[in-house]
């Protein structure tokens, strides 16, 4: 098949790309120039209007691109809320005035709003230009999971940047593949790999999320790359019929080896894990061909180690020009060869009684074992002292070792087990069991929820 060309953010929309497809669903492509039809008229609708900065919310991801490059064409400045919950909308309503939906959003009172698709006659009298991507500017807020929203400001030049990496690094890899995605574009990683790399490698993505994992193996293939996150792909489950993609990625946090070697078993891939953040964008990658398999930069990331260990980045997708080292919270071992291990994060070391305690560490010796799936491992505060508690999913020779032995002699055999080790103090002494850990949809641990269960 014959090559298709890469643009640039800057000059994209610029390209002739004919007939090529933009995105697919079950009922309908749109065809390149429809796509530049559509962001022409809300554009045009847009452009005199006085609003300054908009918050797109749309769950159709066509329609989000629509709205976003309407929105860069339009001199407006753009806003991606976490999620479309009316109560996060409200908290940052001093940080747009106008809101553009595909109908997800069902309560705008006291917003100044579009609904998409817009009924309009489509604009044929715009003229694309090529973008100052050092001019235009996004907010991303996290999620809000364990507290208020922070914002994150990117230019466009940034995510540029980073998808022109991603394009080298894996462009091949996926050819003319089509994207199909579990995730949303709201936050960094589905902006990027389910959108917009697309977009500017010409290649179509899917304008609806796969939910389920049934989703997952029904619409694969060699033609199509799924972009998932640890929360989708865990809940794999082995069956007779499996699929076979041409890659799949993961982010969001690290892969249970468990979750990648049903990945490989169901799906015919290693998942390729990137490890990044919101601040940072991508950090790393890796695969899990072997037990602890190191973590590799992406090439043009220089790294260092600052106090505790934490690590300390030099991107051209965290700043322009430069620019300062920034120091995340994340604990690593540097190794040869532009290599990394991941240690947790410097919230996860706690001092009970004296003694440094690694979360991470406790959870990973839990996830060892053989009744335990998948664990998370938090603080609680008794009255007197501060302990642990560990909440647990369990295998199947867990639920009937659980059922066999009974609670208490159980959890008397989870920590003679951990014994091995960890530290007496570092032992949990309240477990909670849960059929999966919360989770929101981009496989980040809702804290709070959990918190909750051992109150």
């Amino acid at each position: 098949m014959k090559k298709r060309d890469f643009n640039s953010l800057a000059n994209l929309l610029l390209a002739d790309r004919g007939e090529l497809c933009v995105s697919f669903s079950a009922d309908k492509n749109i065809k390149w120039k429809c796509f530049l039809d559509d962001i022409a008229t809300l554009a045009n609708h847009m452009k005199d209007k006085p609003y300054q900065t908009v918050a797109i919310c749309c769950e159709d991801s066509y329609l989000f691109t629509v709205a976003f490059f309407a929105s860069l064409y339009a001199n407006k400045k753009i806003v991606l809320p976490g999620n479309h919950q009316p109560a996060m909308l409200r908290s940052l309503s001093c940080e747009f005035d106008l809101l553009i939906d595909d109908g997800v959003v069902s309560d705008k009172v006291g917003f100044e709003s579009i609904t998409l698709p817009l009924c309009a006659n489509k604009s044929t009298d715009f003229t694309f230009f090529a973008l100052d991507l050092s001019a235009l500017s996004l907010t991303l807020f996290t999620s809000g999971s364990t507290g208020s929203p922070k914002a994150i400001y990117k230019t466009l030049l940034m995510l540029d940047a980073e998808i022109c990496a991603l394009e080298k690094q894996w462009g091949e890899l996926l050819s003319d593949s089509s994207i199909v995605s579990t995730v949303s574009h709201q936050h960094i990683y589905g902006l990027l790999f389910r959108v917009l790399w697309p977009l500017c490698a010409g290649r179509a993505f899917a304008s609806h999320d796969l939910i389920y994992p049934e989703q997952v193996i029904k619409n694969g293939g060699q033609k199509q790359t799924l972009i998932s996150s640890p929360a989708l792909l865990k809940r794999l489950q082995p069956e007779e019929i499996k699929t076979d993609y041409r890659a799949v990625f993961s982010s969001g946090g690290p892969l249970l080896k468990s979750a990648a070697e049903l990945c490989k078993e169901m799906l015919n891939q290693h998942a390729i894990e990137v490890f990044g953040s919101t601040e940072t964008g991508g950090i790393g990658f890796r695969q899990q061909i072997e037990t602890d398999s190191a973590w590799s930069f992406f090439p043009d990331i220089k790294a260092k180690l600052a106090d505790e260990n934490c690590l300390s980045l030099l991107s051209p997708w965290l700043s322009e020009g430069g620019g300062d080292y920034y120091q995340t919270s994340d604990q690593c071992e540097l190794l040869p060869n532009h290599q990394f291990r991941l240690k947790g994060r410097i919230g996860s070391i706690v001092k009970i009684e004296e003694k440094r305690i690694s979360l991470i560490e406790v959870e990973n010796h839990l996830n060892e074992l053989e009744w335990i799936v998948e664990s998370a491992v938090i603080v609680v505060d008794e009255p007197h002292r501060i302990t642990l508690g560990a909440l647990l999913t369990l295998t199947e020779l867990g639920e009937q070792t659980l059922l066999t032995l009974g609670k208490g002699k159980f959890w008397i055999k989870l920590r003679q087990a951990l014994r091995q080790w960890v530290e007496p103090v570092g032992i949990p002494r309240h477990f909670r069991l849960i059929n999966e850990i919360p989770m929101n949809k981009q496989g980040k641990r809702l804290q709070q929820q959990i918190a909750e269960l051992f109150k």
